[in-house]
């Protein structure tokens, strides 16, 4: 008898006539789900002397991490919004490329044409658009006598392109000033937008698509040690400098006091304390997680591995060596990526003097003999074993002493 939520399982519905009824048990048919009457009928009885036992069926969630590292949280109704003008540099940045690409363009034109029009304005309020063609007339800005022009020398000026034809003389001090403001407002302009685009473009997002994980971790013995494993490598033959890889464990519980923690973050070890979680990340790597009394997967056997819910978020960082840049690369593994009972099959091999890498079989794995029961069960069948023969062992030298010369 196996007993599941009613969450868990999508059975057909049954008559009320034959609800609480024991089904017939006659002509070796399996048994149908019974409903009982208990406190508030949250629980269904599988009846499997005579038939094949119904699993239970796992709905597809929603990922906290995705497999190509992208976080799937969404941020809304932020009040305060100016904080992000404060820090206008990283704002540009983060845009994406068609609306950083709108912004870039903006940034110029609108430029031009504030200048533009602010020359235009002077050259009428001056009277040099009335004496067009006037040899006598001496014009604060030469050649500028519509808008198009006063445009075209805007442009011309914060580009420092100087045709020679449109300049500004002596004869008005604003003519100078406008264009010593045009002059310090394109730099700056220049500086930021040129940054920008240089940041954005140099990104370490980029060098994180080259950092490959393995698709599925792996549970089997490693010194007599249960452990959770995966595989991380690097496409690039420039390393990454300094690499680091932590974990992390989503999962949603319920405290002792009735509160519930939704997507709760948990660590586990990846060799912290003995310094294994800093990689020499020049070929794939088996990154290994003892399941010990501190991990959270010590009392997780294969049965369980198979109800539970939640998911290990992998973080690997490191500097690039050829920006000195900190890159980050994420994946997550969830409950059904988990094979247990496999280890992944080696990929090196020595080559003409050298090792060589067969990125093919870096997903590979293979079966291996490995007990379904959990660390914990493990560990204490060793230890009864232990005094089992130490028992046995005190009792063959009772037996012994007496013959003892």
């Amino acid at each position: 008898t196996r007993w599941y939520p009613l969450q868990a399982l999508s059975v057909p519905s049954i008559p009320s006539s034959a609800r609480g009824r024991t089904p017939s048990r006659s002509g070796g048919s399996a048994a149908a789900p019974v409903i009982l009457e208990g406190p508030q009928g949250r629980c269904r009885k599988l009846l499997e002397e005579d038939g094949p036992v119904v699993q239970a069926s796992k709905r597809q969630r929603q990922r906290y991490v995705t497999k190509v590292g992208k976080c799937q949280v969404n941020l809304g109704n932020i009040q305060e919004k100016k904080r992000f003008l404060s820090d206008i540099f990283t704002t540009i940045v983060d845009l994406k490329y068609r609306w950083f690409l709108f912004v870039f363009m903006m940034c110029y034109i609108v430029t031009w044409v504030v200048f533009g029009t602010v020359y235009f304005f002077d050259a009428w309020a001056r009277g040099d658009v009335g004496h067009r063609g006037d040899p006598e007339w001496r014009a604060c800005i030469e050649n500028v006598d519509d808008f198009v022009s006063a445009l075209l020398f805007s442009v011309e000026s914060q580009r420092t392109i100087g045709y020679g034809s449109r300049m500004v003389t002596a004869n008005c001090a604003e003519g100078v000033i406008l264009l010593m403001a045009q002059s310090i407002v394109g730099s700056m302009i220049d500086a930021l937008m040129v940054g920008c685009m240089f940041v954005k473009i140099s990104r370490p997002k980029k060098r994180a698509q080259t950092l490959i994980f393995s698709k599925n971790c792996v549970v089997s013995r490693r010194d007599e040690k249960l452990c959770l494993m995966f595989r991380v490598g690097d496409l690039r033959e420039s390393h990454m400098v300094d690499a680091k890889i932590r974990a992390k464990l989503i999962k949603s519980r319920q405290t002792a006091e009735g509160e519930f923690i939704p997507l709760e973050q948990s660590e586990l070890n990846l060799g912290y304390d003995t310094g294994e979680d800093r990689l020499f990340l020049v070929e794939p790597q088996i990154i290994c997680h003892v399941i010990n009394r501190r991990s959270p997967f010590w009392d997780m056997s294969a049965e369980s591995l198979r109800r539970e819910q939640f998911e290990i978020i992998i973080i690997l960082e490191g500097i690039v060596e050829a920006t000195g840049m900190t890159c980050q690369a994420r994946t997550s593994y969830t409950e059904d990526e988990i094979l247990w009972g496999y280890r992944f099959e080696p990929c090196m091999s020595l080559e003409k003097g050298a090792f060589r890498v067969d990125y093919s079989r870096f997903e590979m794995t293979f079966e291996v003999q490995t007990p379904a029961a959990s660390a914990k069960e493990l560990h204490e069948l060793k230890e009864l074993e232990r005094q089992e023969l130490s028992t046995l062992s005190l009792y063959w030298d009772h037996l012994l002493q007496p013959c003892a010369p």
